[in-house]
């Protein structure tokens, strides 16, 4: 297998496409589930779900994601990307590769109980394809009773499989806004209204509300990624644009965080004398949850020698979205190879792996379903 999960992986890396525009992607996919007998469905523009029937009227739910990022790749291998501006920095490629090697696996089982349903997913990485493949029925026409998903990650050593129980990633949101002052001459500020301070002033109060309204033992970032504005050295500036992400864990954590930043926001904007245009606050995927039965079973799949128990990450995953419908764990696959400089992490330019961690997935996916008792 690990000839063809190479090629599968090297065939989608030449071809990224980003959000629900994965019409070379999803063709590829599709094609090659077709070869294995299975007649997918077409779900969220390119998303595919492809089933093999059991004994019972439920079923069992394995995702892979395959959209890639707006990003150029800097690696120099003989497979690099096709497409100019975008990469599989994400290794959403390797994810649709074991997927698609699982796939072909079970076309060749009998299955002795429940249904299993294969879910290629696009948009992961924005607007969030797996609320619309729910929305259009992957989960319910096929009565899935619990899903899993794995993600190749390059802080956790190649070859290990990277679980936890419970809160695991993080819940999102993204800030947009522009502070709308005054002009005036640099030399006479009091003729104006300088955005700039007022901004200074806000970043610095966003940057506080963690470290003074949300419980030490509870993660949480507000992090202010941009901020722009002014014209010239001499002049008092009229404009500034500010964004940002907002995460946490649980949803009591996350409000607060909400609450708190409208709050400094109208504060700021009374103390400095401000406007604010296009305020926006962006709520996108809720956070990673993994069932502590679903753990177990996975935790008890393979020997401690193979897995590491692992922290949370702030990191964000649309995985959540069917986390809300059915229990579901979400895990990693271990990347990392310090000799052969697979130390780059995601949504880098240089992110790469040893196709070799494809078969990891792989056994993941036949130990959870034999331990499942799905088949033999």
């Amino acid at each position: 297998m690990l000839e063809k999960l190479t090629q599968y992986r090297r065939d989608l890396h030449q071809i990224p496409e980003l959000g629900f525009d994965l019409e070379k992607t999803s063709a590829y996919v599709k094609e090659k589930l077709i070869s294995f007998g299975y007649e997918p469905k077409v779900n969220a523009k390119t998303g595919l779900v492809a089933f093999k029937k059991g004994k019972l009227n439920r079923a069992v739910a394995f995702r892979a994601d395959m959209d890639a990022l707006p990003v150029t790749e800097m690696c120099d291998v003989p497979f690099k990307s096709k497409h100019e501006g975008k990469m599989h920095a994400c290794g959403h490629d390797g994810h649709t590769a074991m997927l698609l090697g699982f796939a072909e696996y079970v076309s060749k089982q009998e299955l002795l109980n429940e249904s299993i349903v294969f879910i290629f997913q696009p948009a992961e990485e924005g607007p969030g394809g797996a609320e619309v493949m729910i929305k259009e029925g992957a989960l319910k026409d096929y009565n899935v009773t619990k899903i899993f998903g794995l993600h190749l990650f390059p802080g956790l050593e190649e070859g290990l499989i990277g679980i936890k129980e419970g809160p695991f990633l993080a819940r999102n949101a993204e800030l947009e806004f522009i502070i709308k002052g005054k002009s005036a001459h640099g030399a006479q500020p009091h003729q104006g209204v300088d955005a700039i301070l007022a901004a200074s002033n806000l970043v610095v109060g966003l940057h506080q509300i963690v470290s003074r309204n949300i419980n030490p033992f509870d993660p949480a970032v507000i992090t202010i990624g941009t901020i722009n504005g002014g014209e010239a050295e001499n002049i008092i500036a009229n404009e500034v644009k500010i964004t940002g992400t907002v995460r946490a864990f649980t949803d009591e954590v996350f409000e607060t965080l909400k609450s708190q930043i409208l709050k400094t926001v109208h504060a700021n904007k009374e103390q400095f004398n401000v406007e604010y245009d296009g305020f926006i606050f962006k709520e996108y995927y809720p956070a990673v949850n993994n069932d502590k039965t679903l753990f177990e079973l996975v935790k008890s799949s393979f020997e401690e020698n193979e897995y590491k128990l692992e922290n949370a990450y702030t990191f964000s995953e649309d995985f959540a979205y069917y986390q809300k419908e059915v229990p579901g764990i979400f895990s990693f696959i271990g990347t990392k190879n310090v000799e052969k400089d697979f130390i780059y992490p995601l949504h880098n330019n240089k992110f790469n792996f040893d196709e070799k961690v494809l078969v990891n997935g792989l056994n993941f996916y036949i130990r959870v379903s034999k331990k499942l008792n799905l088949f033999k």
